[in-house]
């Protein structure tokens, strides 16, 4: 039987952060939990010992506490085998809709939040794990790979946590098996789309139902989300016990089927413009 595995996740409070956190702990692996309200893991505190289960209180916006919370983990566990990057923030919106004020604080968790988590991450198992290496799974999202209306800004942040995890993946030395995976979800019944998205008021410009946008908004307030959180994070989970991991797992039909038509949206560009670039040279 494998020795347990040793989680450190981010956003722990609801969504995928909870699922996989329960799923962990049930099949027996150890977690350090990070979320900024420790008091909404209560109930899982009185079910799980401190040698199974520790809580940590993060904002991830703040490197001196991340660097700290890795710290306890090393304390309490010696090691760390998987890092679910997953703490995030959703304002749905349109580009004149949002305030700069809101975007940028999106930025903040979104991608200064998860670079934070990204580097202390690379540093640990690196630094710290005896054998050397470990699992960096980074959660975006299906407006990370393609843009959507109604949420320019998040799908911003996310095409930068992508952009970040490929460039990361290529700087490491393979001699450190430190193994990336960006992870890309779409549309997952959890508390993002009701108790933790925030709704800007839409610009007036933008209020004809039939634009994409209006539409957007209307998509994410129905009960069309179909996706099962807990289903995801067994899927997710399995990544860990693969050798051979992909640089990207998409999640849910609508992220297989986006995935797909911007491979041939590209290829299409590509192939109609590729003698452009004939010419171009010293």
């Amino acid at each position: 039987m494998a020795d347990p595995k040793v989680w450190f996740i981010t956003g722990v409070s609801s969504g995928f952060g909870r699922s996989m956190t329960e799923l962990l702990l049930n099949k027996g692996d150890k977690v350090i939990a990070t979320l900024r309200r420790p008091d909404a893991l209560s109930d899982l505190s009185a079910q799980f010992p401190s040698s199974q289960l520790l809580v940590l209180q993060l904002d991830v916006t703040n490197s001196a506490e991340v660097s700290a919370a890795f710290a306890r983990a090393k304390e309490a566990f010696g090691r760390i085998d998987v890092v679910f990057n997953n703490a995030g923030q959703c304002v749905t919106g349109e580009l004149e809709s949002l305030s700069e004020e809101e975007a940028r604080q999106m930025f903040e968790v979104n991608f200064w939040g998860a670079m934070h988590v990204s580097k202390e991450a690379v540093k640990f198992f690196r630094e710290m794990n005896k054998p050397i290496g470990g699992r960096l799974l980074q959660v975006s999202s299906r407006l990370g790979l393609v843009g959507g209306p109604a949420n320019a800004f998040y799908s911003a942040s996310k095409f930068a946590l992508e952009g970040l995890s490929e460039s990361l993946a290529s700087e490491l030395d393979p001699a450190w098996n430190i193994k990336v995976t960006i992870i890309e979800p779409g549309p997952f019944r959890t508390k993002i789309f009701k108790e933790n998205r925030r709704v800007a008021s839409q610009h007036p410009a933008y209020a004809n139902p039939d634009l994409p946008s209006s539409q957007a908004r209307q998509f994410m307030a129905s009960d069309k989300i179909d996706g099962d959180a807990d289903k995801a994070v067994v899927a997710i989970e399995k990544l860990t016990h693969l050798d051979d991991v992909p640089m990207r797992l998409p999640l849910h039909r609508r992220v297989v089927a986006s995935t797909r038509d911007k491979i041939k949206s590209l290829t299409e560009d590509v192939n109609n413009f590729e003698s452009w670039s004939e010419d171009l040279y010293l």
